[in-house]
């Protein structure tokens, strides 16, 4: 019996007519820990987004255009049916499961796994329905992954730049500015900025798996207590946090009452607003501690230049190595290459995400994953390209960038396609705008040079960076639906636009861009963007005729700089090859 009959018998055991499966853990991450891949461990899909929907006699999953590619490959000999996310036609899961529980019957779900946001909507939508909330995967998951753990580790004020102590006075006075008495934290990015301490709980993001509650006068920490050390310890007890074991906290918040507790109902999951809503005032809102990491201080920033030269650094000895032995290469083995690079950069930690190497037609498929023994043998004979995006954590900063190289002949079809994404690229970084300004109406910028031929990509232009966090962090991003907190200076977003041709090739092309202060007019103040990437891009793949002026003189300032800053760290031989790959055009 595959695993969804399985589960399907279960639903008839358990009374149950249809269960929500989505792809998230506790706190709503990005990322989730292997305890928490039951969509994945089901169905099949190994995408790092969607949501699946187990019906007694059916099963469906939704995704976005981002996964569209991938998933009907992987669902391909499974009976799941792909829902494609804002496809003409197709309904939304909270649609679908409106028309199916219009007379009544009985949903599923773990609340610990759905945002509350989403939960309430579900279940404002489905007024005759019974939410069975209920965890059944616990029952199916068989040898299931055990919850991870790692130790607790303070980021020093010398690569942190505030203390934990001036970042809850900030805290406190935003709560006490919004009326409230309390905070509620799941978002586990959020805590690891506020105490100042990282973790390894989940992959390529240096977090621990936690809870906080503020109140104005006590700070409570609930995390596997195992995971603090002696020195640890000593750190939280001298800021006055009192630690608490990380399943109490349902429990405790059950015995809150009569308070006004801020809390983010897009993080904070479904059962942690069942524990509360009852007897206190729920204000929802977005974390203070996400609106203060997202501006990095001078520290920060400072740290955050010198990560991206030792980037810099890695990238080019490992593009020296790809073109010379690209022959010899494959899509793993070059990731594997590339990283060994970052991890002799002095300062290393790991990779802010698994890299995303699709050569040919595999960087058509925009989140990409190569698996052994399914990978692309690179070669220097046929015309297309290798999309490289990757990116590392170092005490200094985070870093995340995309080139996507011509590593045989490149035809003229092969140059306009990667000459429009570069142009989207250098229009973005060129870009000066008016202190208000959201990232929806900045990511018109971007696309304009493709959306003039009729092209377009199935994802955002940029999303935040975390300093030694998560390498996707709002509350800023690049997105022309929905992205409509403004820019401020010292906010750090990626530029990446792509053009992505099924069965033939991807090109994205991506560097950091750090929001910094314009000039002040009679109009009022004004921002634009220094880019923090220092990388060269693919020469022998650019149409010069196509740039404008203002775009050439961008791109060949900006090569020259690459030059400047990286040469000093390669010997003669790599300083000949990057001469190279930073001619001026």
């Amino acid at each position: 019996m595959n695993k969804i009959k399985e589960f399907q018998a279960l639903l008839q055991q358990k009374d149950i007519d249809a269960y929500i499966i989505p792809t998230s853990d506790f706190h709503m991450s990005e990322y989730t820990p292997e305890y928490f891949k039951a969509r994945e461990y089901i169905s099949g899909f190994t995408g790092d987004a969607g949501t699946l929907l187990v019906t007694t006699d059916d099963a469906m999953l939704w995704t976005d255009g981002r996964f569209f590619l991938q998933a009907s490959i992987e669902l391909a000999e499974s009976d799941i049916k792909l829902m494609k996310m804002g496809e003409p036609g197709l309904p939304t899961l909270t649609e679908y499961l409106a028309e199916k529980f219009e007379k009544g019957g009985n949903l599923g779900f773990d609340g610990r796994t759905i945002d509350t946001n989403t939960a309430l909507k579900i279940k404002a939508s489905l007024p005759k329905a019974e939410i069975i909330n209920t965890d059944l995967i616990s029952k199916i998951y068989e040898e299931r992954p055990s919850l991870p753990f790692s130790y607790l580790y303070e980021l020093k004020d010398c690569f942190s730049g505030e203390s934990y102590k001036s970042k809850i006075e900030k805290v406190r006075a935003l709560i006490s500015k919004a009326e409230c008495n309390a905070l509620v934290i799941a978002r586990l990015e959020d805590q690891a900025w506020l105490y100042n301490l990282r973790g390894n709980d989940i992959e390529c993001t240096p977090v621990f798996l936690a809870f906080t509650v503020i109140t104005a006068t006590d700070v409570h920490l609930f995390v596997d207590n195992d995971k603090i050390n002696d020195d640890i310890e000593a750190y939280l007890l001298d800021n006055h946090i009192s630690i608490h074991e990380y399943d109490e906290v349902y429990n405790f918040l059950n015995n809150l009452r009569d308070m006004k507790i801020m809390y983010d109902a897009s993080t904070c999951n479904y059962n942690i607003y069942r524990a509360l809503y009852r007897d206190n005032v729920l204000k929802d809102s977005l974390n203070p501690t996400s609106v203060l990491k997202a501006i990095k201080n001078p520290t920060e920033i400072r740290n955050d230049i010198e990560a991206h030269v030792k980037d810099g650094v890695a990238m080019v000895k490992a593009m020296k190595y790809l073109y010379e032995h690209a022959d010899e290469l494959d899509e793993i083995s070059y990731a594997d290459y590339l990283e060994k690079q970052r991890a002799n950069q002095q300062g290393y930690i790991e990779l802010s995400f698994t890299t995303i190497a699709g050569f040919d037609d595999h960087g058509a498929i925009i989140h990409y994953s190569a698996k052994k023994g399914e990978e692309y043998k690179l070669n220097t004979e046929h015309p297309t390209f290798f999309l490289v995006d990757s990116g590392a954590h170092y005490c200094l900063g985070t870093t995340d960038i995309t080139r996507t190289y011509a590593l045989g002949p490149v035809t003229d079809e092969m140059k306009e396609d990667y000459t429009l994404v570069l142009k989207c690229h250098i229009d973005l970084a060129l870009a000066e705008f008016k202190a208000g300004t959201s990232g929806e109406k900045i990511d018109m910028i971007a696309r304009q040079p493709l959306w003039t031929k009729g092209l377009d990509y199935r994802h955002g232009t940029g999303h935040g960076v975390g300093y030694v966090l998560s390498v996707h962090e709002g509350p800023q991003s690049f997105r022309y639906n929905g992205a409509t907190y403004p820019l401020e200076p010292g906010m750090i977003t990626t530029d990446e636009p792509g053009l992505y041709r099924d069965g033939k090739w991807g090109i994205r092309i991506e560097n950091e861009l750090l929001c910094i202060e314009g000039p002040a007019t009679e109009y009022g103040k004004f921002y634009k963007f220094q880019t923090l990437t220092v990388c060269p891009y693919e020469l022998k793949a650019i149409n010069k005729k196509m740039l404008t002026k203002s775009e050439l003189d961008w791109l060949n300032q900006y090569h020259k700089n690459c030059y400047d800053k990286l040469s000093p760290y390669l010997n003669e031989d790599e300083k000949d090859f990057l001469r190279k790959l930073t001619a001026e055009l």
